[in-house]
């Protein structure tokens, strides 16, 4: 049946009876837990050319090189580069003309729940389309969530079926690849925040989509890819470093959310806690802030990064609604300094009860998780469009509140941006993103020359030429 969800053993039986696929499994972690369901099913020898399990370092060295992290990007590849260099050297030439190769690869630690860490690893698939043709690529980094080790063991062993599977059976359609990595599994075991598409095979696909998927498809609650479009894993950019979040939906990029972001950076570099070091600014869009009705338009969002690709910057996709679950997500990766700049709107709804009705703590366990040590807000002036200018002296919160928010000014939680420039304040995007269909040139007046420039050259928003 069409929509019938294969179990790991049937996937695998499947695999071994097709006697176009034979190839390595290479496993570093928790034992060769993928490469173990070929042969508990039967018929391996049709497909199993070799496996592997280099657990020492200095072994694991000794056949792949040095590596700065076991559990690594760098060292999945080292491992899908040896690995598939030997099976074409070794059986090229003897079995190149009926079978297509692949090499199947994993490095990961699972993880401790007495030690409160966690399982994550690496892994990775090059697989051939076809005898002879050009191999193409498949990374994911997962991390692996329930409390005990063999129960991880037994979630990579069953994702890293899926991720074979779908290479040889789904290749044409990534997003049902992806959809099918949680085969048999479910989010609360193991989740998948990255994910890389490679090769000839994957011409066509746009990783910085394939990173939205994995959020629509709650297989993350948020998926990061740099300025240039390279799906990342939160951890390579962010592991130990202070960083800059700048949450918006960039409908389009206007001169004050720029100027924003700019004079945040400007006041959180001067923290003492930073200690000189350069923060990593990253832009962050929610799913909420790329729905256009009630559903995502892919367009719509290629618009934006494409836009935002000029700035250079890494992108986040997120689920997280409020600002104390994106700084929960960030502290698994760095302790250091993280600053939020945002608009005075979002302190508002910050510092309004009704929006943390579902938690037990309310309003106090909701601050409690965002004001973790060395967080702060930089918070941008508000202009209404009767001229009024609210700051944080004069933001009116609920009376039951104001010795809560008085804790925040006066521990310096908060604070205000400074030195930006009040002629940006009667900007709204909402005007701006009406204007670049329409042919008034007076848009380019409120975004940043680079925006504006890749918003025509690409022809963004629906943009029209001046009309005359």
């Amino acid at each position: 049946m069409p929509n019938e969800i294969l179990s790991p053993h049937q996937k695998a039986l499947r695999i071994n009876l097709d006697a176009k696929r034979y190839g390595t499994f290479a496993e570093i972690g928790a034992g060769q837990e993928v490469a173990r369901w070929f042969f508990r099913v039967g018929g391996a020898s049709g497909t199993v050319a070799k496996t592997i399990s280099a657990y020492d370092m200095a072994v694991s060295d000794a056949i792949y090189g040095t590596a700065d992290r076991y559990v690594s990007r760098q060292r999945l590849r080292s491992m899908l580069d040896h690995e598939y260099i030997l099976l074409q050297e070794r059986l090229g030439e003897k079995r190149g003309d009926q079978v297509a190769f692949f090499v199947f690869a994993d490095t990961v630690a699972t993880g401790s729940f007495k030690r409160h860490d966690e399982g994550q690893g690496w892994l990775g698939i090059r697989f051939q389309n076809e005898p002879h043709a050009p191999y193409s690529e498949i990374f994911i980094h997962v991390r692996m969530l329930d409390r005990d080790s063999l129960r991880q063991q037994e979630a990579l062993g069953i994702i890293g079926i899926n991720l074979i599977f779908g290479a040889f059976y789904f290749w044409e359609n990534p997003e049902a690849l992806i959809g099918s990595l949680l085969d048999n599994l479910t989010w609360e075991r193991v989740e998948v925040d990255m994910i890389r598409f490679a090769g000839p095979a994957f011409a066509e696909v746009d990783n910085r989509l394939m990173a939205l998927k994995l959020v629509e498809k709650d297989l993350t609650e948020a998926a990061m890819f740099t300025a240039e479009g390279e799906a990342v894993q939160w951890g390579e950019v962010l592991y130990k470093k202070p960083v800059l979040v700048q949450r918006g939906s960039f409908r389009p990029l206007t001169n004050p959310m720029l100027d924003m972001m700019e004079r945040a950076q400007e006041q959180f570099v001067k923290e003492e806690s930073l200690k000189g070091e350069t923060p990593i600014v990253v832009l962050e869009m929610t799913l909420r802030q790329l729905q256009v009705g009630d559903a995502i338009d892919t367009r719509d969002f290629l618009d934006r990064v494409d836009m935002l690709s000029a700035l250079g910057k890494p992108v986040l996709i997120s689920n997280f609604l409020r600002y104390h679950r994106l700084v929960t997500y960030l502290w698994r990766y760095t302790q250091r300094p993280i600053g939020l700049p945002l608009g005075l709107v979002r302190l508002r709804d910050i510092m309004d009860e009704k929006f943390y009705t579902d938690l037990p703590g309310g309003i106090m366990e909701s601050l409690g998780q965002l004001f973790r040590k060395d967080v702060k807000l930089y918070v941008y002036p508000s202009l209404d469009r009767s001229g009024k200018l609210t700051t944080l002296k004069n933001m009116e919160v609920a009376p039951h509140l104001k010795h809560l928010y008085e804790h925040l000014l006066v521990n310096k939680y908060v604070e205000d941006i400074r030195n930006y420039n009040p002629a940006y304040l009667n900007i709204y995007s909402g005007d701006v993103l009406n204007k670049i269909p329409s042919g008034d040139p007076s848009w380019e007046q409120f975004v940043p020359p680079p925006i504006a420039e890749v918003i025509r050259k690409q022809k963004l928003f629906g943009y029209k030429p001046t009309t005359k």
